[in-house]
């Protein structure tokens, strides 16, 4: 039954919106963000943007396309002035959306820009934009494709410079190019196919060409499944890696976490058991971002609290994508077999991790085995030693993690760009599915193996948004901001 209003919902909005594309709607909204700033942009999209500019500028005569002119912004209602500031007309189809489209780059006070707003509301067919709605407009007139769209939302969203580099690869359409050479070879085949179907009993097409069709497909399977072989990398660098610091109860865990980021985000306390819950914070580390969670110490615990408190941490390790082991440097051995027993019994099988040895300021002599057992490397994950009272060891520390980020991350502007979306890999992973299952239809059946390929095809298409884009617009444009 909630599924059954969910879609009748859905199924009203959709109806609602080709309501509105049919009567010209026109809508604005500020692009620029919200807050007190210097200058805030305020954009206009739909047939009304011409009337508007005209309106609130009080001139019949619009500014050159695509050319910045200085106006007096007033109140068509009351021609009371709002502003003076700088105005652009964009005539479509050469605008982000295609259609006709106005910018007023207005100071950015609260009341300005609210004034602003109200005076465009008050003009006939204009209305504020939804979330998302200047990208839908500029989707549905083909001025990018829905990985370009995400790619945007990726950008507006990224926090660090490598997400900055990966997002801006994607809206400028690379990965959709990539998406739409695998679609055109499939076209390509499929032709060849069916006309092999259809007329190789007249002797018009060589049986040349079935071989042609199978190596094509051949060669694209193995491609897709290259590219979902990629360990989950653009995911990785759009979401963030997600490390978790695990431990024993009291090697510093939680003093490590406030050291990474420079602030008192977890509490520290001598006594053991402090941290119950899983503290999270978001990190920058070497231009890759980081989701860093302190967890509680890891033991047989007797308290309630504290139980839960260790099977939240269980939890969080199993899902890490890299984990930063903790222990006291000044109770651990120093050879490296014994340090690889203490650490295998804190992981998981297989987890990338860093060994951080904490306490080194407790060391006697400087610690120059374990330091050596650092270095050396096998059979030990890479390690430091670290004091989080001093801050002795943590640039290199830094070092280790920028190392492991790059590692999981890979290089966003380096080869083919990489999976960003998990509806990606699932459409992607049918797609491959097709074309396996291809081979085996096509020795019994050719009719069933060319629907084989019209599935891979459209499997793909739904990616870019060529084919089936209605049921997944929502949920990829719902979380752009307005204006955008």
């Amino acid at each position: 039954m909630a599924l059954r209003r969910a879609l009748s919902a859905a199924g009203r909005r959709w109806a609602q919106r080709l309501c509105s594309a049919a009567r010209g709607d026109t809508i604005f909204a500020v692009s620029s963000g919200h807050g007190r700033c210097g200058v805030a942009v305020i954009r206009t999209s739909g047939p009304g943007s011409r009337g508007a500019l005209q309106s609130l500028t009080g001139r019949p005569e619009l500014p050159p396309p695509r050319i910045l002119a200085l106006r007096r912004i007033r109140d068509p209602a009351t021609a009371e002035p709002l502003d003076r500031g700088l105005v652009v007309w964009f005539p479509g189809p050469r605008s982000f959306t295609g259609e006709d489209c106005a910018e007023l780059h207005v100071h950015g006070g609260p009341a300005v820009v609210s004034g602003v707003l109200r005076a465009l509301g008050r003009l006939p067919g204009l209305r504020p934009a939804e979330p998302g709605e200047f990208t839908r407009r500029a989707f549905r007139r083909g001025k990018l494709d829905l990985t370009a769209a995400e790619g945007l939302g990726d950008l507006i969203r990224a926090e660090t410079e490598a997400q900055r580099r990966q997002a801006l690869r994607q809206m400028e359409g690379e990965l959709g190019r990539l998406y739409q050479r695998w679609s055109e070879t499939l076209t390509q085949a499929l032709a060849h196919l069916e006309a092999y179907i259809d007329f190789s009993e007249d002797d018009n097409v060589e049986e040349e060409v079935l071989s042609q069709v199978d190596a094509t497909v051949r060669a694209l399977e193995q491609e897709i499944g290259a590219h979902l072989r990629d360990g989950r990398r653009g995911e990785l660098l759009r979401g963030g890696v997600r490390a978790v610091i695990a431990g024993p109860p009291n090697v510093g865990k939680s003093s490590l976490l406030n050291l990474l980021c420079q602030r008192p985000a977890a509490i520290v306390s001598p006594v053991a058991g402090t941290t119950r819950d899983v503290v999270e914070v978001a990190l920058n580390v070497g231009g890759y971002p980081l989701v860093l969670s302190d967890t509680a110490g890891l033991r047989d615990a007797t308290d309630p609290v504290e139980q839960e408190g260790v099977s939240r941490a269980r939890d969080r390790l199993r899902q890490a994508d890299l984990v930063l082991a903790v222990l006291d440097a000044a109770a651990v051995p120093t050879e490296p077999a014994g340090l690889g027993a203490a650490l295998g019994s804190l992981l998981p099988p297989a987890t990338p991790c860093i060994l951080v040895l904490n306490k080194a300021d407790l060391l006697r002599g400087g610690g120059g085995a374990l330091r050596d057992a650092c270095a050396r490397g096998d059979p030990l994950p890479p390690a430091t030693l670290l004091s989080c009272k001093t801050g002795e060891g943590l640039n290199h520390l830094l070092e280790l993690l920028a190392r492991q980020l790059a590692r999981l991350c890979g290089d966003p502007l380096a080869g083919s760009p990489s999976l960003t979306q998990s509806r990606h890999s699932l459409h992607l992973g049918d797609c491959a599915a097709a074309l396996a299952r291809y081979g085996r239809e096509r020795r019994r059946d050719l009719g069933l193996a060319a629907e084989r390929l019209r599935l891979a095809r459209r499997h793909l298409g739904r990616i870019t948004g060529h084919v089936g884009a209605e049921d997944v617009l929502d949920i990829i444009f719902r979380d752009f901001c307005v204006g955008k």
